[in-house]
């Protein structure tokens, strides 16, 4: 039964990832259109206006505890929503969608990091192992299978500022487990809420430097799309699979980001899979498969699990 749950988990949370490549994808392609901040401050607050109906009931009934523990709280909304999609975005003003899902597959790493420095927790070997080898994967995709061009990497502005959107996310995952015991809706919503507050003097600020956005067909989707699946969709399902599986698991599905993202390019802008793809998509998967083990014999062997955050029904 547990098992089945894992496979379910981890099911979800590849749909995650194909709506985090699509939202890379979508922020790459409006760059010069929609400042960047101002793309994240309409992402949070549109997702936080479709959720509202639903929210309302809820945050009633959970506000003494979200008060209680407003600090983690207010900690989780900025990190996960405010900063990490301002850098994101901003990071896609100077670099590829390739460059950035690529780079967000350092999070399983920093994730099993993080987790031993802040709380101290120990990742089993089959972990470890399954976590490099999503790592390996990704390298050899980035680097086309060619040791070489490792020797030649260059980062730039674009890169670093995805770069330290990664660590941000990371710390986001590690903390998730500090989140109240509140209903899924509850905790969304508020920290939705955090985000678009934290993003609007920063989209503020753009819209003083004369930094607007183009209106067409395309920004009217493309803002649609960010609000709706990469955020109040995702988010819901990526708490779930932490509480369920675990921060370093959760955090180590960011490497099938490359592979949506691979595949995602070829459907969409017509790009090329090569061998390399390939090898690395095969080698992601045989760490997410050992990720998977290593959880079941974790449970198997008693030990206990990442206590549940779903909260009140």
């Amino acid at each position: 039964m547990a098992s089945n749950s894992n496979y379910r988990a981890m099911a979800l949370l590849a749909l995650v990832m194909v709506f985090w490549a699509g939202n890379s994808i979508v922020g790459r392609a409006v760059a010069g259109q929609i400042p960047p901040l101002t793309l994240a401050f309409i992402r949070w607050t549109g997702a936080l206006l479709l959720l509202a109906p639903f929210a309302v009931k809820p945050l009633r009934r959970d506000w003494p505890e979200l008060k209680r523990a407003w600090k983690p709280v207010l900690l989780l909304g900025l990190l996960g929503i405010g900063v990490f999609n301002s850098l994101l975005y901003s990071g896609l003003q100077f670099t590829t969608a390739t460059n950035a899902l690529l780079l967000q597959a350092a999070v399983p790493g920093v994730v099993l990091v993080l987790d031993r420095l802040l709380f101290g927790l120990r990742s089993g070997a089959v972990q470890i192992v399954g976590t490099l080898a999503t790592m390996v994967g990704v390298v050899f995709i980035v680097f086309e299978g060619d040791p070489v061009r490792a020797l030649a990497l260059h980062l730039g502005r674009g890169d670093t500022l995805v770069l330290v959107s990664v660590l941000v996310w990371s710390l986001y995952t590690v903390f998730l487990k500090l989140r109240p015991q509140v209903a899924p809706v509850s905790f969304v919503a508020v920290t939705f809420a955090i985000g678009a507050l934290a993003n609007a003097p920063m989209a503020l600020w753009e819209w003083h430097e004369g930094l607007r956005i183009v209106w067409n067909t395309g920004t009217v989707l493309a803002l649609v799309y960010v609000a709706l699946f990469p955020s109040l969709v995702s988010y819901f399902i990526y708490n779930y699979a932490a509480a369920h599986l675990g921060a370093a698991r959760a955090g180590q599905s960011i490497t099938m980001l490359p592979v949506f993202g691979a595949f995602l390019s070829a459907l969409l802008l017509g790009e090329v899979l090569h061998w390399y793809h390939a090898v690395g998509i095969a080698l992601i998967g045989l760490g997410i498969a050992l990720g998977l083990a290593a959880l079941r014999r974790q449970q198997a062997g008693g030990a206990p699990r990442p206590a549940p955050l779903e909260g009140k029904a």
